[in-house]
């Protein structure tokens, strides 16, 4: 990463310093004063339940270079500024530019995390490549990553998530992608936006600070984004399994439950790749890889080599052996897509099969009618299910209808009674699913349940 003063950071934010300070520099940023590194920056980021500038001390008494600060309590290193926020995208949009490296954008409702990653790996072949690290996909995170980068990068490669109208608006102008990444259009956050059409127009804010030059890389298999084909300025690139008049198609998909052979056609060249991984839908987010691989001229050889040493992040359908069960932990978010999609590769599994589901959170006046669709697919996919969380009741009624006996279903208000039925009912050579969303902590449910077993 590269040193950057806090003279210049100042000019770039507009941002107040002691003119002693001028030539002290920082590496990077952080936000948490318990794991801000030695050199960096620390963003002291003011919330409805903390003043973030009282945790100064305790960032410099750690090894924090300087302070970006509302206020300045005592003599140390600072840039002051009057939103911190604020400050900390304007220093970040100015070293993006200053790298001039290549940046790929990628949103979308589900699997902007694994996308990341294989295209990460795939740019790696080639280029220098850095990537935004876990969670750090939103206002603060973004910017925090792009600091972190080193001074040699050629292509960055940012994970760009939101919630709420214009949120993407505000990233895209500090990104500035190169090629913007739009991957599929579910229902994730339509409590916010209203619509799979108000999400689409949230997610398409991206190419508002898409380069002149940029390239749009878009799922020909989403309808959504398929009819906007002609209606952009310039056309699209389209990769899918579905939409055979796709750029970048994938034919032939064979499951082999631990690992996915497929055939993939990009501009006039083609082969055979092979996904390390559990579950069909993974395809899609290694087509967006090859996609961009392609436009990156990365050769189709070496895509493929790339994506046959893909690993997937911890939390994400990562299948673990423990005590005699086989567990797919996929705690780490989950919407009707994902859950639908987790439902499936637990289905493939000989054994018993158990789905322990949380609630997927943020889908508003729809979370009834979805959750109870879940119930359904789940009676398909599992024997025995143990649903969490205020929509728990809707999974059973969805598992009752799609045939599932009683006592095979369990709805649960108190987490703690779901993990001691757990506990007793499990036996060793089951299979186990531990999904839900972020806020509902499942992960909590697995450890104890291994703890305990």
């Amino acid at each position: 990463m590269s040193a950057i003063t806090l003279e210049q950071a100042a000019k770039w934010c507009n941002g107040k310093i002691d003119s002693r300070y001028a030539d002290v520099t920082f590496l990077g940023a952080c936000n948490d004063s318990r794991k801000v590194q030695s050199g960096e920056l620390f963003v002291a980021l003011t919330t409805e339940t903390r003043d973030g500038n009282d945790f100064v001390p305790a960032a410099m008494e750690a090894g924090a270079a300087a302070a970006l600060c509302s206020r300045c309590d005592g003599d140390y290193p600072a840039i002051v500024v009057p939103d911190v926020r604020v400050a900390l995208g304007d220093i970040a949009r100015a070293e993006r530019e200053r790298l001039q490296m290549k940046v790929v954008g990628i949103t979308g409702s589900v699997g902007k995390s694994t996308t990341k990653e294989m295209i990460s790996l795939v740019l790696s072949k080639k280029y220098k490549t850095a990537k935004t690290p876990v969670n750090h996909n939103n206002d603060i995170g973004m910017p925090m990553a792009i600091l972190s980068m080193p001074e040699d990068t050629e292509v960055g490669v940012l994970e760009m998530g939101m919630n709420h109208f214009k949120e993407m608006s505000y990233l895209t102008s500090i990104a500035q992608p190169d090629l913007a990444v739009i991957i599929n259009i579910g229902t994730m956050h339509i409590e916010h936006l209203g619509s799979r059409e108000g999400i689409l127009h949230a997610k398409m804010e991206i190419l508002e600070g898409l380069r002149p030059e940029g390239k749009m890389v878009f799922s020909g298999d989403e309808s959504l984004l398929w009819n906007l084909r002609q209606s952009q300025p310039k056309t699209p690139v389209y990769f899918g399994t579905e939409n055979m008049f796709c750029d970048v198609l994938g034919t032939d998909v064979q499951d082999y439950g631990d690992k996915i052979l497929f055939q993939a056609s990009a501009f006039g060249e083609s082969c055979q790749i092979m996904l390390p991984v559990e579950g069909r839908h993974f395809v899609s987010d290694a087509l967006a890889a090859v996609a961009v691989g392609r436009l990156l001229e990365v050769p189709m050889r070496e895509i493929a080599e790339a994506l046959a040493e893909f690993q997937n992040l911890e939390g994400r359908m990562e299948l673990l052996e423990e005590k005699g069960f086989s567990i797919i932990k996929d705690c780490y978010n989950a919407g009707p897509e994902s859950m639908a999609a987790s439902l499936s590769v637990l289905g493939k599994r000989a054994g018993r099969r158990i789905a322990v589901l949380g609630d997927m959170l943020e889908l508003g006046v729809g979370a009834p009618a979805e959750h109870y669709r879940i119930g359904r697919i789940a009676a398909m996919n599992a024997d025995l299910i143990f649903a969490l969380g205020p929509n728990a009741e809707r999974v059973v009624s969805g598992a009752l209808t799609g045939g599932m006996p009683p006592r095979a279903v369990n709805a649960y208000s108190d987490m703690e009674k779901l993990t001691d039925d757990l506990i007793r009912r499990a036996k060793p050579g089951d299979v186990l699913l531990f999904k839900g969303s972020r806020g509902m902590k499942m992960e909590s449910v697995l450890e104890r349940f291994l703890k305990e077993k």
